[in-house]
């Protein structure tokens, strides 16, 4: 009962819309209704700025991180395979719960974040060096989908052949995980493909207006 309980918790830590709520809140809008029409820190920045952006990619990291330190809540043991195994359900079920959030009608974000605080709890290592990999392709190219699915593509490779020594179930997770993350942009897949994607120039001026 407390394993299920626990996980229900990470969904719905998973599930709360910290985009649509702070948009709604303190600015009147939801921002699902303007720009891309994602629920997630890039549009956040892009129609409302810095101010409002940082703090929901903040919050949507935290998620991530909080929902695979709550396996500690759990009987079992840590360091264990069963409790590392937990802990990538955990992290996979809070992600499930970004994009489909219960309390938004199921209509959430890409999950970048939130598998951001995830990978950083699980693996911090190979997180690090993934997440310097999506600031480089970021830099250079200005596509923040397209720099989230490099650096999702990575971390698998990274987890691989970078650090052997992870569980096997640690490497098996780090590819489903890939897999979502791509799933969850194909949209800016089709786009990039017909060169219709919008460059993230937003990012290093000031927001755009509502």
């Amino acid at each position: 009962m407390v394993i299920v309980l626990i996980i229900t918790g990470a969904y719905l830590l998973g599930s709360i819309p910290t985009s649509v709520w702070l948009s709604n809140w303190f600015f009147g809008i939801d921002i699902r209704n303007h720009g891309s029409g994602n629920a997630g820190a890039t549009n956040t920045i892009r129609i409302l700025g810095y101010k409002a952006g940082l703090p929901v990619f903040i919050i949507d990291v935290l998620k991530g991180f909080g929902a695979v330190e709550m396996a500690y809540l759990s009987p079992l043991q840590p360091g264990t395979a069963w409790f590392i195994n937990f802990q990538i359900l955990l992290g996979l079920t809070v992600l499930i719960g970004h994009i489909f959030p219960l309390l938004a009608g199921f209509k959430g974000g890409k999950g970048a974040a939130a598998l951001l605080g995830v990978v950083m709890t699980l693996t911090t290592g190979p997180a690090l060096l993934t997440f310097g990999i999506f600031l480089l392709v970021l830099l250079l190219f200005k596509y923040v989908s397209f720099g989230s699915m490099i650096a999702g593509i990575s971390y698998p490779l990274i987890v691989s052949f970078l650090y052997p020594s992870l569980s096997d179930s640690l490497k098996i997770a780090s590819i489903i995980m890939a897999l979502i993350l791509i799933v969850t942009h194909r949209k800016n897949i089709d786009r990039l493909i017909k060169g219709q994607e919008s460059k993230a120039y937003f990012l290093f001026k000031k927001k755009e207006k509502v």
